[in-house]
């Protein structure tokens, strides 16, 4: 592939990254629509339609590898890994 092509491919993946962007931001415009309708509806759970819509707590237990690190640092180094990984980048 010449570089030309390759010039052309990185402006086609950046514009459609833009485009991405830009739907990924009305996609949140819309859901905060929904959410604002929810909470003054005081609804965690409305069906509308063919969509059951959803907005309640979820929770998780995680590990707090900052605290671990401070307070344990010998038992984070036994857990601990490096992993690698691959990064694509266009600037």
């Amino acid at each position: 592939m010449s570089n030309i092509e390759m010039e052309s491919k990185a402006r086609d993946y950046r514009e459609l990254q833009a485009e991405i962007k830009a739907l990924e931001e009305q996609a949140e415009a819309l859901k905060q629509q929904m959410i604002r309708e929810m909470d003054a509806r005081q609804a965690d759970i409305m069906t509308a339609g063919a969509y059951t819509i959803r907005y309640n707590v979820v929770g998780s237990n995680r590990l707090d590898g900052t605290k671990l690190k401070d307070e344990q640092p010998d038992i984070y180094s036994q857990y601990t890994k490096l992993t690698t990984s691959l990064r694509f980048q266009i600037a």
